[in-house]
């Protein structure tokens, strides 16, 4: 059994910064591109950002210069550095990934979805 959990949300003040992880555990044989995505109240689900098995970033335009996603191949987790927080980063930030996992000697590859967690930037 695969999953993502996440954690790091919380409020913060405008300006202020926090660090999203997103850790995957169970039988994986290889994570292939990771992404951030957010949820605010009454709006679609948007991505954040995405980072392939390789390293290569892609940026929203909202987010470009404030935002940092990287990963440790290593740990099997993600992380979403956030500096320069606005009112308009509130939501809940959810993590996906696509996952090659070994299913009774097979090799099957998902796309899986964290909890989400709350980030409220407010003064």
């Amino acid at each position: 059994q695969v999953q993502l959990v996440e954690s790091g949300g919380g409020l913060v003040q405008p300006g202020g910064s926090l660090r999203l992880s997103c850790a995957a555990s169970g039988s994986i044989f290889r994570i292939n591109a990771m992404g951030w995505y957010r949820q605010a109240p009454g709006k679609q689900r948007e991505l954040v950002a995405v980072i392939t098995s390789g390293g290569t970033t892609t940026y929203a335009d909202s987010v470009k210069g404030r935002f940092t996603i990287s990963r440790d191949n290593a740990k099997n987790t993600m992380y979403l550095q956030m500096n320069s927080l606005k009112p308009e980063d509130t939501a809940v930030y959810y993590c996906n990934a696509g996952i090659t996992a070994i299913r009774g000697g097979y090799r099957v590859t998902n796309d899986y979805w964290g909890q989400g967690t709350q980030v409220t930037v407010s003064s």
